[in-house]
């Protein structure tokens, strides 16, 4: 189950993105979430100041 609170999700994702995922779209895939759902994802940690860095696939 993913996280809903925003700053667990910022780190469950940098987890998953650090240990298993090349990418965001390849987290969805693994993680078997839409893209609607992926966007809500995003929306969440952009709203605590947090966008996502390609180049270190990471959350910042």
């Amino acid at each position: 189950m993913i996280p809903q609170d925003p700053v667990m999700l910022l780190s469950y994702v940098n987890t998953q993105l650090r240990d298993n995922y090349k990418g965001l779209d390849a987290l969805a895939d693994g993680l078997d979430i839409s893209k609607d759902d992926l966007n809500v994802i995003i929306s969440k940690l952009n709203g605590i100041g947090y966008k996502f860095d390609n180049e270190a696939n990471q959350f910042k």
